[in-house]
C-alpha cells in the first residue's frame, strides 16, 4: 500500500497542515493518476483506523491495470468505537475484550475511550459511571442519567459542528427530551432483537441496559455531527486544493459508517467547479437514506441536506447496503428518532432509515443493483452488498464487515479505474 499519506483533522474540521502539504507535494512527485481516499467510521484510535485502511486497500494494487498509478490516503478524525463492537477477523485478545465489556457498567476500557473522545468531561463521566453502577430502581436516577448524557455530547455555542448533525433539514436535535425510562426500555428491546434476548429480563436490568445503549447512541450522535464538520470544513477544501495543485488527478472517495457521511459532506465543502472526484463509494453509511432527496416524504417542505451533491461527482455515488447490518437496521433508526423530533414512532424504520441498510431513497433517477452487476456511470446508485457484508455479532451485526475484494472492485467500477 504505497505511496500512502494521511490527512488528519480535529473535531472542528481543522486540518493538520503539515500532512496536507506532504500529500499535495507527494501526489505530484509520485506521478499518481488515481488517489483512493478512505475515511474510517467508529474507530476508537488511529491504529484501528490505519489497520482498517490497510485491510480494505490490500487487493487494490493487483487489481490496477496498465497505466494506473495508485496512491492511498487515510482520513483520520477523532471518532469512537465502543470496545464491545469487535471488527470482523479481530484477533483473539480483541474478542476477549469485547466479551468482557459492553455494559451496563462503565468498564475501564470503555471509560478510557470516552475520555479520549470527550476531553474535559471527566466529572460528567464520573457521574454516568456511578449511575450505571448503582442501577437504581428510582426513576429520577434514569432521568438524571439522560441529562448527564446530554451534557456529555453538548457542544459549545461557537462550534462549527453544531449545525452539521441533521441530514434531512435544519434544526437542533431534541436528544433525550422523551421520557427517559421509556427511551431506555425501547433501546434495550432493540438490543435484545439484535441477539441478546436475555436483556428482556426484569424491569430494572432492562432499563439500565437501555441506559448504556443511550450512552452509546448519544456518543454516536456527537460523532455524526463531527463527521459532517470534518467532511465539509476539512476534507472538501483539501480536495479543492489538491485539484488546483495537481492537474488531472483522479480522486476516489470511500467512507465507512460515519466516514461515509464524512466523504459525502466533503462534496458540499468542495469548490463547486472541482471535477476531480470520479467516484464515491459509501460502505454501510450511517446517515439518512433521504440525505440526497429532493423532497423528504414525511415532510415535503424539506429536502435532504446533501440534495444535488451527487452532481459534483464526475461519475456515480454508490451506496453499498446490507440487511445483515444490525447497527443500521435496528439501532440506528431508534437513535435517529430520539435525536430528532419527538412526535411519533409510527413509520420508524421508513422515516429514520440509514443509507447503509436499504440504500438511497427519494432521488429521481437513482438506480438499484446487486453486487456483481454493472455499476451505472453516473447518479445515485444503491448496491446490495449483503452477499459479502454478512458477518458480525451483536449489537452491530455486519456493520464493519467491509474488507472484501468485491467491494474494492466496486470502487474501481465507480471510478472507471482500469483493471488488470
Amino acid at each position: 500500500m504505497e505511496p500512502y499519506w494521511e490527512l488528519a483533522f480535529d473535531a472542528d474540521g481543522d486540518v493538520d497542515t503539515v500532512r496536507r502539504e506532504e500529500l499535495l507535494s507527494g501526489v505530484e512527485r509520485e506521478h499518481v493518476t488515481d488517489l483512493l481516499v478512505f475515511a474510517h467510521g467508529w474507530n476508537n484510535d488511529k491504529d484501528d483506523a490505519r489497520k482498517l485502511c490497510r485491510r480494505f486497500f490490500a487487493p487494490c494494487a493487483r487489481l490496477a491495470g496498465a497505466g494506473v498509478r495508485l496512491g492511498y490516503v487515510g482520513v483520520l478524525w477523532p471518532a469512537i468505537r465502543f470496545p464491545d463492537e469487535p471488527l470482523p477477523d479481530a484477533d483473539p485478545s480483541a474478542a476477549a475484550v469485547a466479551a468482557a465489556v459492553g455494559g451496563p457498567d462503565l468498564d475501564p476500557v470503555t471509560r478510557r475511550v470516552l475520555d479520549r473522545a470527550f476531553p474535559g468531561h471527566g466529572e460528567t463521566l464520573d457521574r454516568i459511571a456511578e449511575l450505571l453502577d448503582e442501577r437504581s430502581e428510582v426513576a429520577s436516577r434514569v432521568y438524571e442519567f439522560g441529562r448527564q448524557v446530554r451534557e456529555l455530547v453538548s457542544l459549545r455555542e461557537t462550534s462549527p459542528a453544531r449545525h452539521l448533525g441533521e441530514d434531512t433539514g435544519p434544526g437542533e436535535p431534541a436528544m433525550l427530551t422523551d421520557d427517559a425510562v421509556q427511551v431506555c426500555e425501547l433501546l434495550a428491546a432493540a438490543r435484545a432483537d439484535t441477539g441478546r434476548p436475555e436483556l428482556l429480563g426484569n424491569l430494572r436490568e432492562r432499563v439500565w441496559d437501555g441506559a448504556y445503549e443511550l450512552l452509546r447512541q448519544g456518543s454516536y450522535y456527537a460523532m455524526k455531527r463531527r463527521a459532517g464538520a470534518v467532511g465539509q470544513l476539512g476534507l472538501g477544501p483539501a480536495i479543492g486544493l489538491l485539484a488546483a495543485d495537481v492537474s488531472g488527478i483522479r480522486v476516489h472517495l470511500i467512507g465507512h459508517s460515519f466516514g461515509a457521511r464524512l466523504v459525502s459532506y466533503a462534496l458540499r465543502g468542495m469548490p463547486a467547479d472541482v471535477r476531480a472526484v470520479k467516484g464515491v463509494t459509501l460502505l454501510q453509511g450511517a446517515f439518512s437514506h433521504y440525505a440526497f432527496a429532493g423532497r423528504v416524504p414525511h415532510d415535503p417542505s424539506r429536502r435532504g441536506a446533501l440534495y444535488g451533491m451527487q452532481r459534483r461527482v464526475d461519475g456515480p455515488l454508490v451506496s453499498c447496503h446490507s440487511r445483515h447490518d444490525d447497527a443500521l437496521g435496528r439501532l440506528y433508526p431508534l437513535a435517529s428518532k430520539l435525536a430528532g423530533d419527538s412526535t411519533t414512532f409510527l413509520g420508524l424504520w421508513e422515516r429514520w432509515g440509514a443509507i447503509g441498510y436499504n440504500g438511497i431513497r427519494s432521488v429521481a433517477g437513482a438506480m438499484r443493483v446487486k453486487l456483481g452487476q454493472k455499476v451505472p456511470a453516473k447518479g445515485c446508485v444503491s448496491l446490495d452488498a449483503a452477499a459479502v457484508v454478512r458477518r458480525g455479532g451483536p449489537p452491530a451485526g455486519a456493520h464493519s464487515d467491509i474488507c472484501h475484494e468485491e467491494l474494492a472492485r466496486v470502487v474501481f467500477a465507480a471510478g472507471r479505474i482500469a483493471l488488470a
